[in-house]
């Protein structure tokens, strides 16, 4: 049976059905109890599980990593809430030094099934630290997997294949997507595959790889300039962005000859540059004009009163697809 549900609804279904399922699975986390969540993602699991299984923490982030990765190496599922990205920085020391790397301190002996779920990106009007996109800091630590839904069904799919995954997995929610829309989802449990890329809409002219937000932005831009220009785009969503499902984005510039990447997080050294890094290594001599990167900017994500300027739009995306199919 299908429904409509907002992504935050389809969040809060995939931990009640997980923790339904397997009794291992807990959630712990900052006002995630009684108040059910900076963004009401755990409303009522506490009164369904229990404060054992659903624990509100103190504010302390090293810390609620830190107790989750020890309950995952003795056997439990803690799901971590995270209230915002850039909250996670007192936190990033055991995710690198300790969850990334157990399976391999260890020689196989300990994995750490850990998913941080944590809201990241700009576009609600937050103030400092409440809009960060540094998903590049995650998916350049081995060990770790970083997964990015852009819709509602994905983000139930992939949670529960991102609780169901033996190691760490880094669970980036797009705040501005929270409540944006409503799509079908089915009641029961599926999960979606941590590490393959979804083409969402099929063109010849040009591909466009994006991500979480940035990809409704690069749909939007597609379906414009199709109909204004006739300039057909492939828009494909990573989903993960480690592993990258490098055999789609090769497969996708091999098709349409030009490549672009739309993403939120600042350009230097953004994950736009090794989709770029693996289109030179692997379809190179398809390239009929560089590929072109549309992002935020190397600057801290302003406040809110410019935080427009900041984002990448449907309107930068077009200028980008328009200077690469005429180069």
């Amino acid at each position: 049976m299908k429904r409509k549900l907002t992504m935050i609804q389809a969040i809060t279904e995939a931990m009640d059905q997980k923790m339904a399922e397997d009794s291992r699975t807990m959630l712990l986390g900052e006002d995630i109890g009684v108040n059910g969540g900076v963004f009401r993602a755990t409303e009522n699991l506490l009164q369904k599980y229990g404060q054992n299984r659903v624990v509100d923490t103190p504010l302390a982030e090293s810390g609620i990593i830190g107790a989750a990765i020890g309950l995952a190496m003795n056997g439990m599922i803690p799901v971590v809430e995270i209230q915002f990205l850039a909250f996670i920085y007192p936190g990033f020391e055991q995710i690198v030094s300790h969850a990334a790397r157990m399976r391999y301190r260890t020689r196989g002996h300990y994995n750490v099934p850990l998913v941080v779920r944590t809201p990241y990106g700009a576009g609600i009007r937050g103030p400092e630290l409440h809009a960060e996109s540094v998903e590049s800091f995650f998916a350049h630590v081995p060990g770790l997997k970083v997964v990015v839904p852009s819709n509602p069904y994905d983000a139930k799919g992939l949670l529960i294949a991102a609780m169901e995954d033996p190691d760490p997995v880094i669970f980036l929610e797009p705040t501005k997507l929270y409540r944006a829309f409503k799509e079908e989802v089915p009641e029961e449990m599926y999960r979606e595959p941590i590490g393959k890329a979804k083409v969402v809409r099929e063109g010849n002219d040009l591909s466009i790889f994006a991500w979480g937000a940035m990809l409704r932005v690069a749909d939007d831009a597609a379906k414009q300039i199709e109909r204004e220009q006739g300039i057909s785009c492939e828009v494909v969503d990573l989903r993960t962005i480690y592993p990258l499902d490098r055999d789609t984005i090769v497969s996708s510039v091999k098709k349409t000859g030009r490549a672009m990447v739309v993403h939120e997080a600042h350009k230097t050294m953004g994950v736009g540059a090794e989709i770029i890094s693996v289109i030179n290594d692997e379809a190179l001599i398809y390239l009929k004009a560089p590929v072109k990167r549309v992002t935020g900017f190397d600057v801290p994500v302003p406040q809110f009163s410019i935080e427009d300027d900041y984002m990448p739009t449907p309107s930068r995306v077009m200028n980008g697809i328009l200077e690469t199919v005429t180069y």
